[in-house]
């Protein structure tokens, strides 16, 4: 029986430590940095000693950790050593007694630096309250412009966290999982780091759906050698006349990830067998002299479509317009032999290094005045905008970071010529306020390739675009929902904010003398409990809302809970004008069991039963028994249920972190609705069909039906109750082959692959 590093004898332990430390080393002579063995060497020897004693929670020696995370970030990443000094020590100021000063001392200016900025962001980006998460991640991304290498040791700590994730409680696994898809991966994308990103993202939907998770892994294994197969004879007469134009080259195939391709069918609404793209093939061409590197780039695709038919709107230049994150490609996608679309990705090996390493690969290849360094300034100054909007609420400031941490680009061009990068659905006005504040304050239209279009039309790449302006024009409160940029968004909001200011102060003082009134203090549980009553989503635009009247307090008081300590508000009821009717007893909801105290290292058994419910759900799904599920403890204290899938669940796991619960279905007695949507071809006596067919052979209960034609066409919404997942699977099956439905989903919860059913023609 193999040994674990927590059974080993303290002999055994030493020496897998000193080889771990060996291959470290190893990997780093074999790259192309200037060899600093000895600082390297002092760095884990002084590491090794601060940790001495402390273990991880898998019960292996601390040190083991800060090893692996150095190896990441020397041999994934590419960084030299300074980086890989830093990743050794990168724990020892949060855990141990030493000090950044001692740091300094022991090892110089630029490394105490990187620890410092490492220290400054440790244990995840989140802390427990929300005021603080954005602070936390600001924090993050101000180390980030001062130098990148904090948040690349800080990706290689989060991947090895991740690697090893078992260790950790079922409610651990959910924040940090959760956390990781939501803000590191696509972070890992931006910065170029596309293996880390997929592999991110797999882990964490390995955590999140481990059943989804290990089904497709098996269905690509077993699928290897069919798709092997394809390829080769995709590729053979590709390399053939590759080899006939004298390039030195390596052709491979790169299979889709689990999670892109779970992604893929998710949107899609289709199981695996019909994911066609599982794989493209990648060409990586030797090239010395990097200005022919294009035009070997166009031979390699003009080779290609004289082979095989091209799909013309899927090819993608990424020579001539790099991505922000520096990528380099051309992408280009054919009909194969088999009738099904390949992608085919032509690079350099240098392109190949940048797209494997990101920004840490520019260092090696920096040429004149540091092309390459200046798209990573462009997008480092992106962060600044949004670091500089004061706004308080976490969350908003997250999603208005995602805005720009998921977004492709576009190329635009002033009537000068000047390019400007853009995201994707950028407008008019967003292209004035990235050229400056006053300009986007006082857009009334553009000319788009000499068209005139309101502020709001979306930008295409290519366009030329002129921003027209009036002095009378002022920023309006609505412009904020069809802004694409987060520097659009902080100006206008800082424009809002100059000119609504007496507003604000004025609903300020409102709110405080009612509270007054009430002998309330103010705090941030009361003012976001009356936020969430008049579902107001920042304090700014309830003091705004209030001081122009739009609502009022007048009518409302406060009351304390009698479960809660003294003082703390724990709802807000509006006195009622004339009766107040109660529920007739067919209304009637069950109890609500608030439990006294839930444990983190446990799951939680959800209990739905006729007269009591130990959950909520939540009003954004309606989970059912068998969907993967998470809970999330409310203001209430009570456990809400999300499917894991709903986007608001992703939005908790990462910014409420300490508030997910690990849940389980355990005793479900009643049926629960759920909505399923069939379209098809309609033809006479389908419906009669139908519904016989679920009421009297499968035994489910319709409560709703709402059917829709078009011509030949049908679309059905069809509201059941059924008792688990499982059921609706039944359901789409059997529907799935009445004669002219061509498509069966669920439709109320977020919809998986699973529930969805394609008909046989």
């Amino acid at each position: 029986m193999s040994q674990t590093p927590s059974n080993l004898t303290p002999e055994q332990e030493d020496r897998l430590i000193e080889e771990e430390f060996a291959d470290l080393l190893r990997g780093y002579l074999a790259s192309p940095h200037r060899k600093k063995v000895e600082i390297i060497e002092q760095a884990f020897r002084f590491a090794r000693m601060a940790h001495k004693g402390i273990r991880r929670r898998s019960g292996e020696p601390y040190i083991l950790h800060p090893i692996a995370v150095a190896k990441i970030t020397s041999q994934e990443i590419g960084l030299g050593s300074t980086s890989i000094c830093a990743a050794l020590l990168h724990d020892v100021v949060e855990d141990t007694d030493y000090t950044v000063d001692d740091i300094r001392q022991q090892f110089g200016r630029k490394i105490a630096e990187l620890v410092s900025g490492l220290t400054k962001i440790s244990g995840g980006i989140f802390g427990d309250k929300a005021s603080a998460q954005a602070e936390n991640f600001r924090k993050l991304l101000l180390t980030m412009s001062e130098d990148i290498r904090v948040v690349l040791i800080k990706m290689a700590d989060r991947l090895h966290n991740m690697r090893t994730l078992s260790s950790m409680p079922p409610g651990k696994q959910y924040k940090i999982a959760g956390e990781t898809l939501y803000i590191y991966a696509p972070l890992a994308h931006r910065l170029g780091l596309f293996p880390i990103k997929t592999e991110l993202e797999d882990l964490s939907f390995k955590y999140e759906h481990p059943a989804v998770y290990q089904r497709i892994s098996e269905q690509i294994k077993e699928s290897e050698a069919r798709r092997l197969a394809v390829y080769s004879d995709f590729s053979a007469p590709i390399k053939k006349r590759l080899e006939g134009m004298g390039l030195q080259y390596e052709a491979k195939a790169r299979v889709k990830s689990v999670y892109s391709i779970w992604r893929k069918m998710e949107t899609k609404h289709i199981p695996f067998e019909e994911v066609y793209d599982l794989y493209a093939m990648r060409i990586i061409f030797e090239c010395d002299d990097q200005t022919k590197e294009k035009a070997i780039c166009w031979q390699i695709y003009s080779a290609i479509t004289d082979i095989y038919r091209l799909h013309p709107e899927r090819t993608r230049d990424w020579i001539s317009n790099p991505k922000a994150n520096g990528y380099q490609a051309l992408h280009l996608t054919v009909m194969g032999p088999d009738g099904n679309w390949v992608e085919v990705q032509i690079r350099s090996k240098r392109m190949d290094e940048i797209a494997e390493k990101g920004f840490a690969a520019h260092w090696k290849y920096k040429i004149g005045n540091g092309e390459e360094e200046s798209e990573l300034t462009v997008w480092l100054r992106t962060i600044k905008d949004i670091l500089e909007d004061p706004n308080p609420n976490a969350v908003d400031f997250l999603d208005t970071l995602k805005l720009n941490l998921f977004s492709a680009e576009i190329v635009v061009f002033t009537p000068k010529g000047e390019l400007v990068t853009l995201p994707q659905h950028a407008t008019v006005l967003d292209l004035a306020y990235h050229l400056h504040s006053e300009l986007g304050n006082h857009c009334i239209a553009g000319k788009v390739n000499h068209k005139l279009v309101p502020l709001s039309h979306r930008l295409q790449s290519g366009d030329q675009v002129e921003v027209l302006t009036s002095n009378s024009q002022r920023p309006k409160a609505e412009w904020a929902e069809f802004l694409a940029t987060a520097k659009a968004r902080t100006r206008l909001r800082s424009a809002l904010r100059r000119e609504q200011a007496p507003i604000v102060e004025k609903g300020r003082q409102i709110l405080a003398d009612f509270l007054a009134d009430g002998q309330v203090k103010e705090s941030n549980e009361v003012v976001t409990k009356i936020m969430r009553y008049f579902h107001i989503t920042t304090r700014e635009k309830l003091y705004y809302k209030l001081g122009s009247e739009e609502i009022t307090l007048d009518g409302y008081i406060l009351k304390d809970s009698p479960k809660t300590s003294p003082g703390l508000l724990k709802k807000i009821f509006r006195i009622g004008i004339g009766r107040t009717s109660t529920p007739k007893p067919s209304e009637q909801t069950p109890d609500i069991v608030i439990p006294d105290k839930i444990n983190p290292k446990e799951v939680y058994e959800l209990e739905l039963e006729d007269d009591r419910q130990n959950f909520v759900f939540s009003p954004c799904c309606h989970p059912i028994p068998g969907d993967d599920v998470m809970g999330f403890i409310n203001d209430d204290g009570a456990v809400e249920i999300h499917d894991l899938t709903c986007p608001r669940a992703q939005v908790l796991k990462a910014t409420y972190g300490p508030r997910g619960v690990a849940t389980r279905w355990n005793r479900v007695e009643r049926p629960l609705p759920a909505l399923i949507s069939i379209d098809g071809i309609d033809r006479h006596g389908i419906l009669q069909e139908l519904t016989q067919l679920i009421s009297n052979q499968l035994n489910i209960d319709i409560r709703s039906l709402h059917i829709d034609t078009d011509k030949e066409v049908f679309h059905c919404r069809l509201g059941v109750l059924v008792r688990n997942a499982s059921a609706i699977r039944s359901l789409c099956d059997a529907v799935g082959k009445i004669n002219g439905v061509k498509r069966v989903r669920r439709a109320d919860s977020a919809e998986t692959p699973d529930n969805v059913s394609q008909a046989k023609s």
